[in-house]
């Protein structure tokens, strides 16, 4: 079994920055994809952004250029640097891991409130 833990969401202004992090533990053989989705209240949960083993990375239009995502492979750790935060950005994010196996799992959710 894969346990992620995130930590960072939280209440910011318009503008703002938030920094979201996703450590994962348990039986991991290799992560393959590390990525951030979120939900908007209401709303089908998303893709923000997604990092490979490698660095490679892709993001949602609506966060390109704000957002960035970055890992730590020795920490199995991943990362959602979020700038020039918008209202629209609010939502509970949730972070994935996907392993060589195909095997996804899922955080529990961090919320992300943007007041205007």
């Amino acid at each position: 079994q894969v346990q992620l833990v995130e930590s960072g969401g939280g209440l910011v202004q318009a503008g703002g920055s938030l920094r979201l992090s996703c450590v994962a533990s348990g039986r991991i053989f290799g992560i393959a994809v590390m990525g951030w989705y979120r939900q908007p209240p209401g709303k089908q949960r998303d893709v923000v952004a997604r990092i490979t083993s490698g660095g490679d990375t892709d993001y949602a239009d609506s966060v390109m250029g704000r957002f960035a995502i970055s890992r730590d492979n020795a920490k199995n750790t991943v990362y959602l640097q979020m700038n020039s935060l918008k209202p629209e950005d609010a939502a509970v994010y949730y972070c994935t891991v996907t392993l060589a196996n195909s095997r996804t799992y899922w955080g529990q959710g961090t919320q992300v409130t943007v007041s205007s």
